[in-house]
C-alpha cells in the first residue's frame, strides 16, 4: 500500500461559515479537486445553490472520468438537501456505488474487508483493514452527526501504516444506517459498540469518535472497560448546550427552563423562527428532527440533552485525549472546561487545542489531517506503555 497523503490548507471560499466549512470538508477530507471547487463557491448562497451547483461538479467529473472527484461531489450534493427530498437517497446511492466501484482494488486484494453485524433489526456496517507495519493495538472509528463512514477511509488505511488494526463503523443515525436501513440515532452509543467489539472479539481498544463522536465514544467507553483509551476529536459536553449556542445566553436558559416546564409550542416558536432566519440552524434541525426520530424542534431538543458526557464522565477510568478546534463555527471551544472536568477519575487526561496557524482551527481540526491523526497515534503509543 502507498503511503497516504493529505491535503492541507484553509481555504476563505465562501462567506457563510458552515458552507466554507462544507467545501473545504469536500477537499481536505473527501478527495474533491480545490480548482474545481473554486469555481462555484461564490455561487452558493444557501441550500438551493449548493444542491444546484455541486451537482453539476458530480455531473462534469463524471463526464470527464474523473471518478474520485465525482464521488466526492456526488456525496456532497445530497448533504443539504432536506430529508424527503427524493434526490437526497438517490445520490448518496449513486455516491456509495461510484465508491466502492472506483476502490474495488482495495477489497478484492483483501487489505480491507467489509462487514454486517447484526445489530437490533438493522446491521452495522464496519471496514476492516489490519496493521501494515508492527502490530501495535486495535482502533475503534467512527464519525458523529452527519458522518459516513467511507469519509473516513484513508483515515482508517493511514492508522493501519502506523501499525493499528482498525476497525471502521456506522452506527444508528448515520450514513447508511440513517439513509438505507432507518435506524435512528440512539445516545446510548455503548450498545452499538458492544456488538462489535462482541462480534470481533476484541479488548484492549482504542475508541476515537469525530464531531459528535467525541461525546459518543467517551460514553461508550464508560460503559465498556474493554476500550481502554478515549479520544474525543471535537470538545462535545452536551449537544444541547452546542445547539442552543446560536442563542443569547440569557436565551438560552429560557429555553433549559422551558424544557424542564414542557412547554413545547413556546419552544417551537422560537426555534422555528430562528430556523427562518439562519441556514445552518435550519438545517441542523431539520436534520436533527429526522436523525433522531422526531417530530418537532421541541423534541429534538429534549433529545440531543441527552448527547452528554456530564452525567457520565466520572464512570471513566481510562486514558482520554480529547482534540478541540479554536475556531470551529460549531462549537465554542471555551466550552472544554465543562468536558474535561467530568472526566475527574480518569486514568490520565490530555488536551489538546489546535488553531489556524496550524491550518488546524476548523471544526476536527479540517485542513491539517496528518497533523491529527500523527497527534492521535503519537498519544496512543505513548499512553499505552
Amino acid at each position: 500500500m502507498e503511503p497516504i497523503v493529505f491535503p492541507s490548507g484553509v481555504y476563505e471560499l465562501n462567506p457563510q461559515p458552515n458552507i466554507n466549512f462544507q467545501l473545504n470538508r469536500m477537499v481536505m477530507w473527501d478527495g474533491g479537486d480545490i480548482n474545481d471547487v473554486k469555481k462555484v463557491a461564490e455561487k452558493i448562497t444557501d441550500n438551493v445553490s449548493w444542491k444546484r451547483e455541486i451537482l453539476r461538479l458530480a455531473e462534469q467529473a463524471e463526464n470527464e472520468g474523473r471518478i474520485k472527484e465525482a464521488i466526492v461531489y456526488y456525496r456532497m450534493s445530497e448533504f443539504f438537501m432536506y430529508d424527503g427530498d427524493p434526490d437526497k437517497i438517490k445520490y448518496y446511492r449513486k455516491a456509495v456505488d461510484m465508491f466502492y466501484s472506483f476502490y474495488a482494488s482495495y477489497f478484492d486484494s483483501g487489505l480491507v474487508e467489509r462487514h454486517q453485524i447484526p445489530f437490533e433489526d438493522a446491521n452495522i456496517p464496519v471496514m476492516v483493514t489490519k496493521a501494515q507495519t508492527e502490530h501495535k493495538s486495535s482502533i475503534l472509528l467512527h464519525g458523529g452527526n452527519d458522518s459516513y463512514y467511507e469519509e473516513l477511509f484513508f483515515a482508517m488505511l493511514y492508522f493501519a501504516q502506523q501499525g493499528y488494526d482498525v476497525y471502521l463503523f456506522e452506527g444508528p443515525g448515520q450514513g447508511g444506517m440513517l439513509r438505507e436501513q432507518h435506524k435512528c440515532f440512539d445516545y446510548r452509543w455503548e450498545n452499538p459498540v458492544k456488538a462489535v467489539l462482541d462480534y470481533f472479539q476484541l479488548s484492549d481498544v482504542t475508541i476515537i469518535g469525530a464531531s459528535l463522536g467525541g461525546m459518543l465514544a467517551p460514553r461508550a467507553a464508560a460503559f465498556d472497560k474493554r476500550i481502554r483509551r478515549v479520544v474525543g476529536w471535537s470538545i462535545f459536553p452536551n449537544y444541547l448546550e452546542i445547539s442552543l449556542g446560536f442563542l443569547p445566553k440569557f436565551l438560552r436558559k429560557m429555553v433549559r427552563l422551558m424544557l424542564a416546564l414542557h412547554l413545547r409550542t413556546i419552544i417551537n416558536g422560537i426555534v422555528r423562527k430562528r430556523m427562518r432566519q439562519d441556514q445552518t440552524v435550519h438545517w441542523g434541525l431539520s436534520h436533527g428532527i429526522h436523525a433522531y426520530g422526531v417530530s418537532d424542534p421541541y423534541e429534538a431538543l429534549k433529545t440531543m440533552d441527552r448527547f452528554q458526557v456530564l452525567d457520565i464522565g466520572h464512570l471513566l477510568e481510562q486514558d482520554i485525549l480529547v482534540l478541540g478546534a479554536r475556531q470551529d463555527h460549531f462549537i465554542d471551544w471555551k466550552l472544554y472546561p465543562m468536558e474535561l472536568d467530568c472526566f475527574h477519575n480518569a486514568r490520565s487526561l490530555t488536551f489538546r487545542l489546535l488553531t489556524n496557524e496550524q491550518s488546524a482551527g476548523n471544526h476536527c481540526n479540517m485542513g491539517n489531517t496528518k497533523l491529527v491523526l500523527d497527534i492521535m497515534s503519537d498519544w496512543i503509543a505513548q499512553v499505552s506503555l
